[in-house]
């Protein structure tokens, strides 16, 4: 068993009765500390007929530092854009990331709007977390003939702080983790075959914008023009498939992220059709060269096992989105994870560093563009 372990802190965060804006669930919520200190969520919030607006919460904590609930603050995004309406009324603003981006100076939002064109990676600026300049849908360069345009795309977060791109030139750098036709989990599950993954379209990819940080035009951060395949389904738990999950956050082993990976369950007796059930795992990416992984989880870290994961919107879910370094108690090796719980309510879980790195982690990727698992 991996020494990275998640041990729950419990519920933090479940629809309020009687609130429109929340009648189909709170969930997938980002996490950033604000220029006074405080912890703020960013949580999805759904209303009926699934429109989504991403909200803005403050965590409050208990005498000896545990987040214990929420203190609601209102919207931080409202869906007004074309990109963020469908005509029937669903889709919307969803699953936000936050970072605060150093060389910018500014907290960097990565979100999923949902355009009559299906899921894409938008992205928005803001000084103080409580003002918001969006930036538009996010573009991305061919690469090695992958067209990424025109693909949905629902998991992405960017570094906080400039990373080499492939040629070496320092960038504003995303993890994002494209939707390839036949690469959602319901379609793997259904695939005959012989359990092939094609790694260029099954994996998560760093990119960056190598224009960013040179004029910090807000305008330029929005567009991706390199790319570099980073991790594909491997074990078990993340057959069906892998995506993004918090942001990349430093620790003393190098960058870490808490990511999902997405199974499936046995079906129950007189239940003909299989569950999926989505996990968490942790990457550890190095610190100069972040395309190189250190640690992979083998086994998952956090796995639904509560009724309030097990049971909601989509059951047998627990999604990572929020993290937190505990520098506010002196321990800068612990690290809270706020996590998604069946798609309806948000949940908290506390993760703390060992000393080294586990020796058990999963291999590289073989350099053949096809792996059977």
């Amino acid at each position: 068993m991996s020494d990275f372990q998640l041990r729950r802190l419990g519920l933090l965060m479940e629809p309020e009765p009687g609130n429109p804006l929340e009648a189909e669930g709170v969930l997938n919520p980002a996490a950033a500390r604000g220029p006074d200190g405080q912890l703020y969520l960013f949580p999805r919030l759904v209303a009926r007929g699934n429109h989504s607006r991403i909200g803005i919460a403050r965590v409050l904590f208990n005498e000896i530092g545990d987040p214990v609930g929420v203190e609601r603050l209102g919207i931080a995004l409202e869906p007004e854009m074309d990109y963020e309406l469908r005509s029937d009324g669903t889709g919307g603003c969803e699953d936000p990331r936050i970072t605060f981006v150093e060389p910018l100076r500014r907290y960097v939002m990565t979100y999923t709007a949902h355009s009559p064109n299906g899921p894409r990676i938008a992205l928005a600026i803001s000084e103080n977390l409580f003002r918001w300049q969006r930036l538009g849908l996010a573009t991305f360069r061919p690469y090695e003939g992958i067209e990424f345009e025109g693909v949905d795309n629902k998991d992405a977060s960017v570094f906080p702080v400039a990373i080499p791109d492939p040629s070496g030139q320092l960038s504003m750098a995303i993890l994002q983790r494209p939707l390839f036709p036949g690469t959602r989990p319901e379609e793997t599950l259904r695939r005959p075959g012989s359990g092939l993954v094609d790694l260029d379209r099954e994996s998560i990819w760093i990119s960056y914008c190598s224009t960013a940080l040179a004029d910090c035009e807000p305008f330029h951060l929005s567009h991706f023009g390199s790319h570099h395949r980073l991790a594909a389904p491997m074990a078990a738990w993340e057959r069906l498939k892998i995506g993004g999950g918090t942001p990349p956050i430093l620790t003393r082993h190098g960058w870490l992220t808490i990511y999902h990976g997405v199974s499936e369950l046995s079906a129950a007796p007189g239940f003909p059709r299989k569950l999926l059930c989505y996990s968490a795992g942790v990457l550890v990416l190095s610190e100069e060269h972040p395309q190189v992984i250190r640690f992979r989880s083998p086994e998952p870290v956090l796995i639904p096992e509560l009724p309030q994961e097990r049971q909601g919107i989509v059951a047998n879910v627990v999604f990572p989105t929020g993290i937190d370094r505990r520098d506010d108690l002196g321990s800068p090796d612990r690290f809270d994870v706020y996590y998604g719980m069946a798609d309806n309510r948000i949940g908290v879980a506390r993760l703390d560093i060992p000393k080294h790195l586990p020796s058990d982690g999963l291999k590289d990727l073989p350099p053949v563009k096809l792996l059977e698992l």
